[in-house]
């Protein structure tokens, strides 16, 4: 086992007010920035869900095909780096035209974040 790089999001955004970061409710390592949210107007396994472009500390699972609301999709679980907990998947592949952006996006689910206003 090597050492864990844990990458810690910025206190501060363009020089304004602390940004609010999305910590993995476990072990309460960084995940994403509150202010990168692109939607959230979506749902997971556990209930509210967040949209990104980006997120940290995580690693991958193999891809899945998964039925979800949205139709049929190619996706990979996303999990905590440091505790393995899952947090939400990633977008691989969509097969409606309409759901094309959504690839290479990530879904956070928010009972699995817990909120640290900085």
């Amino acid at each position: 086992m090597g050492l864990l790089f844990v990458e810690v999001l910025p206190r501060h955004g363009d020089g304004g007010p602390a940004a609010a970061v999305l910590k993995c409710r476990r072990c309460r390592v960084d995940a994403a920035s509150a202010d990168a949210i692109i939607s959230r107007d979506f749902r997971g396994r556990f209930g509210r869900a967040y949209l990104f472009d980006h997120v940290v500390n995580i690693s991958l699972g193999p891809n899945e095909d998964r039925y979800l609301m949205t139709g049929l999709h190619t996706v990979k679980d996303i999990y905590c780096s440091c505790c393995q907990q899952i947090l939400g998947w990633r977008y691989e592949k969509a097969y409606e035209e309409t759901e094309k952006y959504k690839e290479g996006k990530f879904i956070l689910e928010k009972a699995r974040m817990w909120k640290e206003a900085r």
